[in-house]
Parts: structure tokens; sequence; C-alpha cells
């Protein structure tokens, strides 16, 4: 296969979309096509991961080339993205089934997928740029999906965050344009050395905005206010989404820029470096202590959310190999635990009409599939063995120590602190749940379809399967390391 099946992952899920309103009779037949393309994507991004390489050059405007690019970084957070969508998209059959707007929910869904297909394929900082913004504008109707004044209210913040994010990685990319030799992304980062020399603390600058640009969507503190207010407004299915897949595409842009960009030999040392680590720690245990307060069930998973991708942040901050591959096992494992817990909140949601936690006493004898991957997600996300959190957070304390030097033990602290915190906000859930005492009467249990339970199972499944056996993926991200290190 040729680069030009990089289009097929972009364009199949938009023509579908776009199509559904005309094609989707009924519920039935809408739930087919949708449940088809999901499948059909999640092979397509198989496919191109394992046979496609190159890059495909598509229009020129001026200085800038709209340009499609295949390498390992991309291809990974390719098919995260399309797994991450299809377990959503099938729990979402059941959530919606007495939904009268599933059809226009499931159009911008599909967009908002070929929008991150897109970021995952960009080859250069102007075709990514462009998926960005597209990203934020196909994802808005999925917080706005409910059209309450909350909902209308959450959708302004997400826009107004995201714009702002947009325009500091704007001014980014238009001094990089001009400091760099190509706005390719390049492995270990396209600066001209010239240049960047001669005006050091400028280039700092413009890097330093562009990161905190993206890292909006990533939830990095200052601009991370967006996710506690949007999670709890949007369905369930679009709340998984929204934690695990676009919140990584911010990640995405940040990699691109530190790694592809700017490079780290450049940034390594600088100001830049040791406040982008401050502000991760900071966020890490700012939100694991807002979720420890919170009492809506979303809500504290939206401010878990904020904690726990700023570990992989504080990784990708740290610019050496075992904080890169710890971050990116990050990246899998918080995506997979955390869509198997915003789906078992919908699940609960849907079921019982529970939203607060203090509702969710004897949830655990009534959803027991359901509060059982809720648990195995839990225990990941704080980080206990076998599950895959345990991996990715070992990584990440060790290369603390091995970067930071005396100052390591501080950045190791908050990790263990945070994971203490998660304990704190998500094992009283399961204690409640599972052991709701003697007095409590025995209730029916509440039925849940088996499709929405195997969107549960099977990403419960990935994170007990690599986290047994993480050697590929450690061998993936030190190939990608390798590159760029």
């Amino acid at each position: 296969m040729n680069s030009w099946y990089f289009l097929v992952p972009i364009l199949l899920p938009a023509l579908i979309g776009l199509c559904l309103p005309f094609v989707a009779t009924d519920k039935k037949n809408l739930h087919q096509c949708v449940g088809f393309v999901l499948v059909l994507e999640l092979v397509s991004c198989l496919l191109a991961a394992f046979r496609c390489s190159g890059s495909l050059g598509l229009i020129r405007l001026g200085d800038f080339v709209f340009l499609l690019s295949g390498d390992l970084l991309g291809k990974f957070f390719s098919v995260l993205f399309a797994l991450v969508f299809l377990l959503a998209g099938f729990f979402g059959f059941e959530y919606f089934s007495h939904d009268e707007r599933e059809t226009s929910y499931s159009v911008f869904y599909l967009l908002t997928l070929s929008s991150l297909q897109g970021l995952c394929y960009a080859g250069n900082l102007f075709s990514f740029y462009l998926f960005y913004e597209m990203m934020t504008l196909c994802s808005l109707p999925l917080v706005l999906h409910e059209r309450t004044e909350a909902s209308r209210r959450a959708g302004m913040q997400y826009l107004g965050y995201s714009l702002l994010g947009a325009s500091l990685a704007l001014f980014g990319f238009f001094f990089a344009q001009r400091q760099c030799y190509t706005t390719t992304f390049t492995p270990g980062g396209a600066l001209a050395e010239g240049l960047a020399q001669a005006r050091p603390e400028l280039t700092l600058l413009a890097a330093f905005a562009m990161l905190l640009g993206f890292g909006s969507k990533a939830g990095l503190l200052p601009l991370h206010a967006w996710l506690p207010i949007a999670h709890p407004e949007a369905p369930a299915p679009a709340s998984a989404v929204l934690s695990a897949v676009i919140t990584k595409g911010g990640v995405l842009g940040i990699i691109r820029v530190l790694y592809y960009v700017f490079g780290p030999d450049f940034l390594r040392g600088s100001w830049v470096q040791y406040t982008l680590l401050a502000l991760a720690l900071i966020t890490v245990f700012m939100g694991s202590m807002l979720a420890y307060k919170e009492q809506l069930l979303k809500k504290r998973l939206a401010w878990s959310t904020v904690s726990q991708v700023s570990y992989a942040l504080f990784g990708l901050f740290l610019l050496c190999p075992a904080g890169f591959a710890g971050a990116m096992l990050q990246i899998l494992f918080h995506a997979l635990a955390k869509t198997a817990l915003f789906l078992s909140a919908g699940a609960i949601i849907h079921s019982a009409g529970f939203v607060r936690v203090g509702q969710l006493r004897g949830i655990g004898q009534r959803m027991p599939d359901v509060m059982w991957c809720f648990a195995l997600a839990s225990l990941s996300l704080v980080g206990i063995p076998p599950l895959g959190g345990f991996v990715s957070k070992w990584y990440l304390a060790e290369s603390s120590f091995l970067q930071l030097g005396s100052w390591g033990w501080l950045g190791a602290a908050v990790l263990l602190v945070s994971a203490l915190l998660t304990a704190g906000y998500l094992f009283p859930i399961l204690a409640a749940g599972f052991f709701p005492g003697k007095d409590w009467p025995a209730l029916p249990r509440l039925r849940v379809s088996p499709l929405s339970v195997g969107a549960l199972l099977t990403g419960c499944a990935g994170l007990l399967i690599f986290g047994l056996w993480p050697t590929g993926l450690l061998g993936l991200f030190s190939r990608i390391a390798g590159t760029i290190l």
C-alpha cells in the first residue's frame, strides 16, 4: 500500500458521518451504519500502521503545504483513537436508545474521529493546526448535545479555552515558520541553529506559548478549567471521548512541538522545561485534590482526568527516554481506564439515574458487571499491579529520580501523593457499592445490554493484558524515543 492510504482513516468517518442523515432511516439502521464504520475504521488504522509509510503532499497554499505522513508515533495514536471511539460508540447504542437527536450526535461523533485521525497523520505544523481546529469545532456539538442552559455554558467554556489555546499555538506556529528550516515534523527538531541562537529568549517564549496552547486541550494549568465543566454536561459516551481522546489530541500536539519542532536539545535545561515541569506537578496534585472533594460522579472523574493526563505531561517534559516511555504508557492506560470509568458512570446514570457519589451505596450488587469493570479501571488508575497503570507510574517515578537529581524526590513524592488521593476518591465508591451493610435491602438488578458490558470488558482487558506483558509496547516506544532523543 502507498501513502495515499493515509486518507482512508481520515475520509472514511467523515464521508459516512455526513451521509448519515440521508441513509439512517431508523435507529436500527443508524446503529448498523455507525457500528460498521467504527469497525472498518479500526481495521483501516491497523492496516495503515502495519503496511503504510512515507508522506503525501496534497495542496500547496503559498508557503504552506497540506502534508500527510505516517510515523510510528502517529500510527500509535491513530489505532488508540479508533479503538476508544469504537468502544464508546458501541456503548452509546443503548445509552441513546430513547434520544431523538442520536443521528446528529453520531454525525459529529464521526466528524470528530475524522479530525483526530487527521492529527495523527498530519506531517507538518500547518496540517496539524488545521485538523486541531477542526477537532474543536466538531467536538463542540458533543458537549452541547443535551441543549440545556448548563450544556450551553459548558460548550462556551470549552470553545473559549480551546480558542485561547489555539491562539497561543498559532503565535508559536508563525514564529516556528521563520525560525525553523522546515515545519515538517522532524525527529529531534527542526530549528535553524543560527536563527535560534541569535534570538534564544524569543524562541523559548514562542515554544512556551505553543506548548501552553496545546496544553489547554490536555488540561494543563492554567487552561484546564473546561474539563470539569464540559465533562458532566456531555453525554457519557462523549465524556469518555473527551477524557480519553480529545485530551490526547493536546498531548500529541505537545509531543510534536517538544520533539519534532523545537527539539529536546534546545529546550533541555531552559526555563521553559522547568516551568512546564512545575505546572505539570501542580496540575497532578490539584486535580487529585479537587477530585477527592467532588461529590458529582462525572465531575469527580473529570478532575481525575486533569490530574492523570498531567502525569504523562510530566514524563514528556523530562525530555529523557524513560520519561517518554512512561508518558506513552500513561497515555494508553489512562485512555483505557478513563473510557471504562466514564462508560460505567454512564451505565449507572442511564439505568439507575444516580449522578452523585453518595447515591452509589449498594450499586455493586445491582450492577455487578459494570462495577467490577469500574473497580479494575480504578485499580489501574491508582497504579496497583498487575494492571497497566502501575507500569506507567513506575517509569515516571524512576525517570524523575534519574533526570531531576536532588529534586527527583519532589516529582516522585507528588506522584505518590496523587496516587493516594486517587485511591481516596475511587475506593470509597467501590466500598459503598459492593459492601453497603447488613441493613441494606435486597434490590433487583439493573439491566445493562451485553454490548455495553462488552465495551467495558474490552477496555479492562487491555489494562490487564498490557499491564502483564508491556514488553512489546516498551519496544515500540523505545524505537520512537531513539529517533527523537
